[in-house]
């Protein structure tokens, strides 16, 4: 009778974290944006060799849209706890807080992933880029409705727009991102937050 034994793994070395790698991706891809980060980049911060990346995670592609769920789970994770406050001001001052605080973690790269990542995609990378731009409009849409929430409790002026409101707070998040890539810090996207706040309409 034979011994029974254990079927050999191939394709990852030993000790491969896949959660471990796919934190080391989101950064370089953060760093370096989609098109910016090449394979070789990706392996050489993962610690893994090209046919475990595949095996693991599929194509660079596959990899991406892995990085941007991690993304929008871990460092963005603020902006849909924030749309979970008792009201709209306060909705929008954790938003904006919770974008000026980004700079604050010295272990992660300046800006913004979801804006980053697209801003020097070519046709090549037409598909990535559609996909960041749907992640965008899905976190807009989310705020506007519940702007129009807010609107139906009576927590903004009846001439309040939701729409022109999410609008305009995407806007001012998309410009500290930038900024925060261009080396702004903490205090200073804090005042931009500040200065954005006073221009939220008054019941």
């Amino acid at each position: 009778m034979k011994s029974e034994t254990a079927p050999t793994q191939r394709g990852r070395p030993r000790g491969f974290d896949p959660d471990a790698a796919l934190e080391r991706a989101m950064h370089v891809f953060w760093a370096k944006g989609y098109e910016g980060a090449s394979l070789s980049n990706l392996t050489q911060a993962m610690r893994i060799n090209r046919p475990s990346l595949y095996a693991a995670f599929g194509n660079k592609e596959q990899l991406f849209r892995k990085v941007l769920d991690r993304y929008m789970n871990g460092p963005l994770a603020y902006f849909g706890k924030a749309l979970g406050a008792a009201k709209a001001r306060d909705v929008i001052e954790q938003i904006f807080l919770g974008a000026a605080n980004m700079p604050s973690d010295p272990r992660t790269p300046a800006g913004c992933l979801v804006v980053q990542g697209a801003l020097a995609c070519g046709d090549a990378a037409g598909s990535v880029r559609k996909e960041i731009a749907a992640r965008r409009a899905a976190a807009k849409a989310a705020l506007r409705r519940r702007l129009q929430r807010a609107k139906r409790e009576g927590d903004l002026p009846p001439n309040a727009d939701p729409a022109e409101l999410s609008h305009y707070v995407m806007t001012v998040l998309h410009g500290m991102a930038v900024q925060g890539a261009d080396g702004a810090n903490q205090d200073q996207l804090r005042r931009v937050a500040d200065i954005a706040l006073r221009a939220w309409p008054k019941r």
